[in-house]
């Protein structure tokens, strides 16, 4: 099992954001949230040390060889300021996302990862991933992640003018509910929610201190055996929640700062 390895520096900290689905609803609306996702990335910028973005940070995102989505400069920029203070950034590619590139290690230097990670960070073992296809279950989207990750299907896409595609794909993420769902907003319990199962079973073979995923936009926070926890960072359309670890970890609500208990 490889795993990367980080020695945190004295008041430094490790924090987890995901699922910003930044371009929906409309650009009016995203707006709004990008800008919320801004100021909180100014207050984090003085003690953090490495930034997780988790997946899906655009609703959207294609990059053909010259081109990337209209759209997010402030964002982008406000990501490269923090990897120019030295803060270390890693990026998991989520199922909005998946069609991620070299764009953000070329022109930002984020490491970009498009699979489950092990990390080992204050002496203690994570398991991250955004959570898309993981664990049994799902199998209309595992059968469509297999489309949209197939060579072909993607060379035949970007052959796409751009302003085409990018319409057709926002209307299709919007129309399938892929953005917070209702189906997203209901715990199912820890016998059906698919990333529990997934945990559960690593347990058996591995030992994981903390499980972090995205994509159920669900914050929520839950005792595993082993004295493990699974954590779902939740999202920023309607919890603006996000993950933060010194020591322990804790789950936040952006805002006041102030740490929130989630079930």
């Amino acid at each position: 099992m490889l795993k990367t390895i980080i020695n945190l520096e004295p008041g430094k900290k490790v924090y987890f954001a995901s699922d910003q689905h930044f371009g929906a609803p409309n650009p009016k609306e995203s707006k709004r949230r990008e800008e919320k996702f801004i100021r909180w990335m100014d207050e984090i910028k003085e003690d953090a040390q490495v930034l997780f973005l988790m997946g899906d940070l655009f609703d959207f995102w294609h990059e053909w060889k010259h081109v990337i989505p209209k759209g997010y400069v402030r964002v982008l920029g406000k990501i490269a300021e923090l990897k120019d203070r030295g803060i270390q950034i890693y990026f998991f590619v989520g199922n909005h996302d998946l069609w991620m590139k070299d764009y953000l290690e070329e022109e930002i230097g984020c490491t970009v990862f498009y699979k489950k990670q092990y990390f080992e960070m204050g002496g203690k073992e994570f398991l991250l991933a955004h959570g898309d296809g993981l664990g049994p279950g799902d199998k209309g989207y595992k059968r469509m992640k297999k489309l949209f990750t197939n060579p072909v299907a993607q060379w035949f896409f970007k052959w796409l003018h751009p302003d085409i595609a990018m319409k057709v794909a926002l209307y299709l993420s919007q129309k399938n509910k892929m953005i917070s769902g209702e189906e997203d907003k209901a715990f199912l319990g820890e016998e059906k929610e698919f990333l529990i199962i997934y945990s559960k079973e690593k347990l058996k073979t591995q030992k994981i201190d903390y499980f972090i995923y995205g994509h159920r936009h669900l914050p929520m926070i839950l005792d595993l055996e082993q004295k493990a926890k699974y954590i779902n960072l939740g999202d920023w359309i309607s919890y603006f929640t996000y993950g933060v670890f010194e020591h322990d970890f804790e789950l936040k609500t952006f805002k006041d700062g102030t740490k929130k208990n989630y079930p």
